[in-house]
C-alpha cells in the first residue's frame, strides 16, 4: 500500500510509553525516513520541537508548517509548551516544509520502488477477477460496514467521478512549504466544470485523516464553485488474489454501487487512479491518468486534467458510457473535437 504522508511530511508518533512523567518522545517521519526525538519535555515549546525538527531534517522553523497542531482550535504558537497540548499517545502531526538549499531533491528521479514504478497492466491479471465469489462477499460487506459520512447530499440525474488523489490531483513526494505548490495544475477550473455533470467522490488508498488534510490543504472542502459528496479511505478497499502479482488492494465501486444504487451505476460511473490495479474489480470504469510527479518541473506543462475536464464533457452526453475504452480518451476527445 502506498505510503500515506503528505509531501515532506512529518508524522510526530508520541510513544506510548514515555521515558518519564515530563518527558515527550516522539519519531520524526520525514520523506520516508523516521528519526527520534526522546529529548524534550512538556516544559519544551513548540519552538523547541521546531528546533530538534530542524536539527534531523534540515528545514528551517519558520519554514515548517505543522497541520493539526491546534490550541482552542488555531494553530499553536511557538511559545506553547508541549504539556498542554495534551497530545494523546501515538498523535501523529504533519508538517510541510522544504529546506532552503537547492531544488536537487525535489527534482531527482521518485524512487524505484514507488508504488507508481510498480504499477502492472491490468489487462493481465482481468480474470474473473471481478466476478469471483469470495471478492463479491468482501464487497458486500464493506456496503455493511463501512460508514460513509456525506459531505453533500447526491443529486439525481449527475454521473459519478471518483477520483483518487496521491499522483493524481497532487504530487505527494516533492518537498513543498503549501500544497498549492503541488496541486497538479487546473485542479480547480477541473472539479468545477465536472461537478456540473457528475457528483464528486474522493477515494484515497490512505487513511480518512490524511485525505481530510490534504483536500483542506488543496482548498477543495469548501471550495464555492463545487461540492464533495464523500470521501472514502483505504477501510472501504478490498484484497482480491490474482495470477501474478498475488494478493493486492483494490477500489472496488461496487461498494458505492451497493450504498448509492438509486444514483450511481456502471453506466454513470468514472473513476481516476495513477494505479490500474484499482480497477480490478470494475476495469471498464477506470481511466489510468498519468501520474503528476517532480511538480516543480512539471507544473508548466501539465494539461492531463484541462483535457480530461473536456473528456468528461463529451461523454457526460452519452446515457451510457460503460461500453467506452476509457484507455483511448485521447483518441475519443480528439475525433468528437474534429467532428
Amino acid at each position: 500500500m502506498r505510503a500515506c504522508i503528505l509531501p515532506a511530511a512529518v508524522c510526530v508518533y508520541v510513544c506510548e510509553e514515555p521515558v518519564s512523567d515530563m518527558s515527550v518522545s516522539v519519531i520524526i517521519k520525514w520523506g520516508g525516513q523516521e528519526y527520534s526525538i526522546s529529548s524534550l519535555s512538556e516544559e519544551d515549546t513548540v519552538m523547541d520541537l521546531k528546533q530538534s525538527i530542524k536539527s534531523l531534517t534540515g528545514v528551517l522553523p519558520e519554514r515548517q508548517k505543522l497541520l493539526g497542531l491546534k490550541v482552542k482550535g488555531k494553530p499553536a504558537e511557538d511559545e506553547v509548551k508541549l504539556g498542554s497540548l495534551k497530545l494523546k499517545p501515538n498523535t501523529k502531526i504533519m508538517m510541510m516544509g522544504t529546506r532552503e538549499e537547492s531544488l536537487e531533491e525535489v527534482l531527482a528521479p521518485p524512487p524505484e520502488n514507488d508504488d507508481v514504478v510498480n504499477d502492472f497492466d491490468i489487462e493481465e491479471e482481468v480474470i474473473e477477477v471481478e466476478n469471483r465469489e469470495e471478492n463479491l462477499a468482501k464487497i458486500a460487506r464493506r456496503v455493511k460496514d463501512y460508514k460513509v459520512e456525506e459531505m453533500n447530499p447526491p443529486r439525481e440525474g449527475k454521473g459519478l467521478l471518483v477520483l483518487d488523489v496521491d499522483y493524481t490531483l497532487f504530487d505527494h513526494k516533492s518537498c513543498a512549504e503549501t500544497g498549492q505548490e503541488l496541486m497538479r495544475p487546473y485542479l480547480h477550473e477541473f472539479l468545477t466544470s465536472a461537478y456540473e455533470d457528475y457528483d464528486i467522490v474522493i477515494w484515497s488508498a490512505t487513511s480518512m485523516k490524511w485525505i481530510d488534510a490534504k483536500m483542506k490543504e488543496l482548498g477543495v472542502t469548501d471550495n464555492p464553485n463545487y461540492k464533495i459528496t464523500f470521501m472514502l479511505d483505504s477501510a472501504a478497499m478490498i484484497t482480491v488474489h490474482t495470477p501474478k502479482r498475488g494478493v493486492v488492494e483494490v477500489k472496488p465501486l461496487g461498494v458505492i454501487w451497493g450504498k448509492y444504487g438509486e444514483f450511481y451505476n456502471r453506466k454513470n460511473t468514472i473513476m481516476f487512479d495513477d494505479i490500474g490495479r484499482n480497477f480490478l474489480m470494475n476495469p471498464q470504469n477506470g481511466l489510468k491518468i498519468r501520474p503528476f510527479m517532480k511538480a516543480h518541473l512539471n507544473r508548466e506543462k501539465d494539461r492531463e486534467l484541462y483535457k480530461l475536464a473536456q473528456y468528461l464533457k463529451e461523454i457526460a452526453k452519452l446515457e451510457d458510457f460503460s461500453g467506452l475504452n476509457h484507455k483511448h480518451w485521447e483518441r475519443y476527445l480528439s475525433k468528437r473535437q474534429h467532428h
